[in-house]
């Protein structure tokens, strides 16, 4: 039996290990090779063989990360923001205009009806004093 065990290592070239169980007893199941799913994956052998193209190629890569290049994009974006909003803030300085704004603003108020506080009043209240009014009127008035 020992020299069975090495006629077959001599063929291996002691290259892989034998694994043991195989000598114990011949009727166990012998386990199989998990299959990795993603390496198994038809769109990870597809991506896997189109990075081997582009290398054959010597077409490089992106050289930065997706995430990096979108933090970038994101610090960029925040920045020309916080330029215009700076700008903005120094156009305002001068005095003249922020007297034109101040009038502006004073403008737009006296132009708003002051419908604001009749909106607080109870609609209940509403209707009635509209009842009261039909009511107070002539009855020559109510029949135009």
């Amino acid at each position: 039996m020992y020299s069975e065990i090495q006629r077959e290592r001599a063929d291996i070239g002691g290259l892989m290990a034998r694994p043991e169980y195989r000598e114990w007893n011949p009727e166990l199941i012998k386990p199989k090779k998990l299959l990795n799913p993603v390496k198994a994956s038809r769109s990870h052998q597809e991506l896997h063989r189109e990075l081997l193209m582009n290398h054959r190629r010597g077409i490089g890569v992106d050289s930065k990360p997706e995430l990096q290049r979108v933090l970038e994009h994101r610090r960029r974006n925040q920045l020309i923001k916080k330029k215009k909003e700076e700008l903005e803030a120094k156009r305002l300085q001068c005095p003249f205009e922020q007297e034109l704004l101040r009038r502006r603003q004073l403008l737009n108020q006296l132009e708003k009806p002051p419908e604001k506080e009749e909106d607080h009043t109870p609609e209940f209240i509403k209707v009635r004093e509209n009842l009261r009014r039909i009511a107070t009127l002539p009855s020559e008035e109510r029949a135009l």
